[in-house]
């Protein structure tokens, strides 16, 4: 990527040592590419979508962090169900370039397996995307 892109990590707080470690991998990623980042924290995944809303055009491209952990009531699918959505509207309805990385697990130890910076660093991956989805916006843009 020629200019260092701009990136927003909306991380929800929630699960704040699970919140910690998706966010370790997706800085440590955003460094190794040469991005500039800031790091906005929401309560939780629901706000995410909002958040991003809200600075949409202050920046190249945007990270979703957060965990979902399912309870034990319907909650859990509302919440996984409208942040999904709301990034994805975001996405298509907007251009925005959204690295999705909001694990929806079953467990905590799920959690832990796909947010740790050790095992499948889910903040990494979401980091990438992120990344990928600016490259993206600036081919298309220098097309028009």
């Amino acid at each position: 990527m020629t200019d260092a892109a701009r990136i927003l990590i909306v991380e929800a707080r929630y699960y704040e040592e699970i919140s910690e470690q998706l966010l370790r991998g997706a800085v440590a990623t955003l460094k190794e590419a040469g991005a500039q980042h800031e790091i906005l924290g929401v309560p939780g995944a629901f706000e995410i979508p909002g958040a991003i809303g809200l600075a949409a055009d202050r920046y190249d491209g945007f990270i979703a962090l957060g965990c979902v952990i399912r309870g034990e009531t319907t909650h859990y699918d509302y919440v996984c169900g409208e942040s999904a959505r709301g990034l994805m509207d975001l996405s298509v309805g907007r251009g925005l370039a959204i690295g999705y990385g909001i694990v929806t697990t079953e467990n905590g130890e799920q959690a832990w397996e796909r947010a740790a910076v050790d095992r499948k660093n889910k903040g990494r991956d979401a980091a990438l995307a992120a990344l990928r989805m600016v490259e993206l916006r600036r081919q298309f843009a220098a097309r028009s």
